[in-house]
């Protein structure tokens, strides 16, 4: 006997499969792959898929998997971080696209009523297409990241009122206040209950569970809580959605999140499939056809709309005009919970029939172009920053002024202030190394400003604000910030600025590696190389791997690593630069300790280029440096030596620059 959702999954899986490998060719996002074979599979195409109520089933436990991983990547101090997002920029975005939507629904010959009602459906964005891209871009961390995410938070809360609300509209206020008290009453406890889960009871129960070593009953335990306070907050009125996210901040204050994290996420990924899925099987192609045009300028003027309230709440917060631009472009397609809000409206008499049909298809066609519009919005912050515009909208209200005399010559650049743009400019107050700091978060530089930082203010993309850096007279500049385009815009920038200084930039993945070294980075740092190597080391360790043999083979997978590289370019036909071809050549500094085997001997007697392969470029002795040093110039206890040679060859040697182990 045939299991009818077994047939369809079968379809929608190999329907997908087909539709994505097409995507993949033409470099069309996974997102709007989906959305097609939802298109494509649907009743209004070819009809394939008949289970459409259990496809939709589906799709409500990828929104709620897909909201508790980013729940358990957040936690609740990230979430106090983006407070004023959630509570300054959401009501502006959600109140001024209300607005908005409600004069050019009056202007369209509706009734005021149903006029406020289009403001709300389109005032809502989608928070499982823009979190999902968001992840995907690795930019949940960036400033437009933790923007969006704050108002796309509040539109989850707002879309209660706004349902309790639309009886109100239709005429109907029997208990309407009473029934929004109530409500208000159970998000509260519910907050509490989820505080105190967070802090007493989860931590528990999951060190319990964890002990047993059962990977299932682990998972089964993720899942439950998941599930329960999902279950809990739609039980009380609010949405799943909320409740996911909520579930997923309990379990990131926890020590297990990593562990939860990486069971859910293939869960997550084929769930979170079948909502964009079902989202392409609403779409009307017969209604789209009949109705090209007015469907057209309406998804225009839809998207033109949200995206430029988006960005005016995003201004709101004082970013930059690019943060803005990029915020805007995220919340500029009409959300999942419309949907719901717009079923609500049809039983009560405040949408028609063919409005809900045509609500249906400017919905999936926003969308459907959020992925593009994501895409080319680096492109279009770029070109809004280039606008003559006042400095404070083009760079920030929060802006400071760092006069020149702050900033000394010669110095380092580090954009970022996270966990390693702390460390570096720990370790450069350490050593004497003259620095400056450019920080995007507002709250950041004021309190390490106060604290003797030279921090300030500023988008790094922007010229003004490398030029405030005093970039042309810089060595060095270190990027560490989580936002991809970001990265790649201050790389081109800073080089164009100053083609003569250092850039060293981290990355997250290695495959990002060509694009920053053809936009002129000298060194980039892959997380996801680096990690590989540590982990190396650290296996090698527990071998009782001698340290030196453990130098040489780290040195010789970095450098292998960068071999493989510089094949990679000559296989796509580009030409190399100098310091490609001499990637696997350093210059490195000893300081020559009492007691070591150099320590009173000459260049000439240590035999260093001959016996090592490692030459001297200077020595730096009581303030003075010795430039290309004679080779008769006796090595003294406390010398800098700066040399040059390959990573293996400089391993081997600085046993000759450091103290002599004793003998047993």
């Amino acid at each position: 006997m045939t299991i009818p959702i077994l047939t369809d999954l079968v379809i929608i899986f190999g329907l997908s499969l087909v539709v994505l490998l097409i995507c993949h060719q033409f470099r069309i996002p996974v997102t709007v792959g989906f959305i097609f074979t939802g298109i494509l599979a649907g009743p209004h195409v070819l009809a394939l898929v008949r289970a459409v109520h259990e496809v939709e089933i589906l799709a409500e436990i990828g929104v709620i998997l897909l909201l508790f991983t980013i729940g358990v990547e957040f936690s609740f101090a990230n979430l106090l971080q983006i407070r004023q997002s959630v509570l300054v920029a959401g009501p502006i975005q959600v109140g001024a696209t209300a607005v908005a939507g409600t004069v050019v629904g009056a202007q369209m010959g509706l009734t005021w009523p149903e006029a406020v009602f289009v403001g709300f459906l389109i005032s809502l964005s989608s928070t499982a297409i823009v979190l999902k891209l968001l992840q995907e871009r690795a930019e949940v961390d960036t400033p437009h990241g933790r923007t969006s995410l704050g108002i796309l938070i509040f539109q989850d809360i707002i879309i209660v009122p706004m349902m309790v609300f639309v009886p109100l509209l239709a005429g109907q206020t029997e208990n309407l206040g009473a029934s929004f008290l109530i409500l208000l009453a159970k998000a509260v406890v519910i907050v509490l209950l989820v505080i105190a889960g967070a802090k007493y009871v989860v931590p528990q129960v999951l060190f319990q569970i964890a002990r047993t070593g059962n990977r299932e009953l682990f998972l089964l335990s993720i899942v439950l809580i998941c599930l329960a306070v999902a279950w809990l907050t739609a039980a009380a009125g609010l949405s799943l959605a909320l409740g996911a996210f909520l579930a997923g901040l309990i379990v990131s204050e926890t020590e297990y999140s990593h562990q939860a994290l990486g069971n859910i996420l293939p869960f997550r990924d084929v769930f979170a499939s079948f909502f964009f899925i079902s989202i392409g099987m609403l779409l009307d192609i017969e209604f789209l056809f009949n109705n090209p045009g007015s469907i057209i300028l309406l998804t225009g003027g839809v998207v033109l709309i949200k995206a430029v309230l988006a960005g005016s709440a995003g201004l709101a917060l004082k970013f930059p005009l690019r943060t803005a631009v990029l915020v805007g472009m995220a919340l500029c397609q009409v959300g999942e919970f419309s949907f719901i809000l717009a079923k609500v409206g049809i039983k009560e008499g405040l949408l028609s029939a063919h409005a809900y049909q045509l609500f249906l298809d400017v919905t999936i066609l926003t969308m459907v172009a959020t992925p593009l519009l994501m895409a080319v919005a680096p492109q279009l912050a770029a070109a809004a920053a280039r606008w003559p515009l006042p400095a404070r909208l083009r760079y920030g209200a929060h802006l400071e002024t760092m006069g020149s005399r702050e900033v000394p010559k010669d110095h380092l650049i580090i954009v970022g202030f996270g966990v390693n743009g702390r460390n570096l400019a720990r370790a450069a107050k350490n050593a004497g190394i003259p620095y400056v700091i450019i920080e995007m978060n507002p709250e950041t530089v004021r309190r390490e400003r106060g604290l003797g930082e030279p921090i300030f203010y500023g988008d790094a993309t922007q010229e003004e604000i490398l030029r405030h850096a005093r970039i042309e007279e810089a060595r060095i500049l270190v990027v560490v910030i989580n936002d991809p385009a970001a990265v790649r815009r201050i790389t081109t920038l800073a080089h164009r600025l100053n083609p003569r200084v250092h850039i060293i930039v981290r990355t997250r993945y290695v495959t990002e590696l060509p694009a920053l070294f053809e936009l002129g980075a000298d060194d980039v740092v892959p997380e996801e190389f680096e990690t590989s190597v540590e982990i190396f080391t650290l296996v090698l360790k527990k071998y009782l791997i001698p340290r030196e043999e453990i130098e040489r083979l780290t040195s010789e997978v970095r450098a292998n690593c960068y071999m493989l590289f510089r094949g990679l370019m000559k296989e796509l036909g580009g030409v190399s630069p100098l310091r490609y071809d001499l990637h696997d050549v350093e210059i490195s500094t000893f300081r020559l300790a009492a007691g070591a085997p150099a320590a009173g001997k000459s260049l000439a007697q240590m035999e260093l280029r001959k016996q090592h392969g490692v030459t001297v470029l200077a020595i730096r002795r009581d303030g003075q440096t010795f430039h290309n040093p004679d080779p008769h110039l006796v090595l003294l206890a406390g010398d800098l030596l700066v040399t040059m040679g390959s990573p293996e060859q400089l391993s081997k040697a600085a046993s000759l620059f450091t103290m002599a182990p004793r003998g047993d």
